[in-house]
């Protein structure tokens, strides 16, 4: 694995495991547009350099939210000790907890079933369609609602579309962002929210996946390129953050529609005229 092939995978995990266009799908797209066959021929390290992206990933919404995560986390507390749940951050907390809930159960049930059935190409470019446009009919919705109206059922629902991006291409900020707008949340509280309920997803994703690889050993060469893309991840992911934020303060999330229908039809004519091919 080459170096420039790690530092393109973490800058691609980095950006759209924030920004609504699937980091799941970007990762097997881009190797399979560059025939990038390292991870493919062993699959054992591509799960490792898949938690290597994951921390990079989760280190940068920890650090970005650092502030926001402590007076969560004590207003969680809080509601412990009185056993009652407030506003602000106490609600924010559980919406936090209830939004984890069924990706938890849900992933933990089809995970076997998400990799062996999910994720070919066109299927990937069909769900960027699908979901790229479901996410612009949810913006035209109102946005009426701030943090501080989110109620505790949203986080119920709001983890319920959270379970769909366990299909690349899905995008689990795309989703969560959508279901968000729906519930006519403004686009910036959209954000954080989904960003928020994104931290245990995120650090699950990568606890789960170490379990899994961590008798398994590195083949030759690939410290310092796994490195480099953990690196890469957490930069690009902070600063997409960052951007995505500043971005839909005064802009619709009409860019997004549009890059993701284009990537997806673009897919689909590649593999069409057979300059790629549909499945690996």
């Amino acid at each position: 694995m080459s170096v420039l092939e790690a530092l393109l995978l973490g800058v691609v995990q980095g950006l759209t495991e924030f920004l609504p266009i699937s980091s799941s799908g970007h990762l097997i797209l881009v190797p399979w547009l560059q025939e990038y066959g390292f991870l493919q021929e062993n699959p054992e390290f591509n799960k490792t350099f898949d938690v290597a992206l994951h921390i990079g990933t989760l280190v940068a919404v920890l650090g970005y939210f650092r502030h926001d995560l402590l007076r969560i986390g004590h207003a969680f507390t809080h509601t412990i000790r009185k056993r009652a749940i407030g506003r602000g951050e106490e609600r924010i907390a559980w919406v936090i907890i209830v939004g984890t809930i069924p990706a938890v159960v849900i992933g933990g049930l089809g995970a076997d079933f998400v990799d062996e059935s999910l994720g070919e190409p066109w299927m990937i470019a069909l769900e960027l369609i699908f979901f790229g446009l479901l996410l612009g009919w949810a913006d035209r919705r109102p946005e009426d609602k701030d943090i501080d109206q989110v109620r505790l059922r949203y986080g119920l629902y709001i983890g319920l579309a959270q379970v769909l991006a366990f299909a690349p291409g899905a995008s689990r900020s795309g989703v969560t962002i959508t279901m968000g707008r729906f519930l006519r949340l403004t686009r910036d509280t959209a954000a954080r929210i989904s960003f928020l309920i994104g931290v245990p997803a995120i650090a699950g994703a990568g606890i789960v996946k170490g379990w899994e690889t961590a008798n398994d050993g590195l083949p030759d060469g690939v410290v310092v390129p796994m490195l480099v893309g953990m690196i890469a991840a957490g930069v690009s992911g902070y600063l997409a953050i960052a951007g995505l934020l500043s971005y839909v303060r005064s802009n619709s999330y009409d860019a997004f529609v549009i890059y993701r229908v284009v990537i997806g039809v673009g897919i689909l004519i590649l593999i069409a005229t057979g300059l790629r091919p549909a499945t690996f």
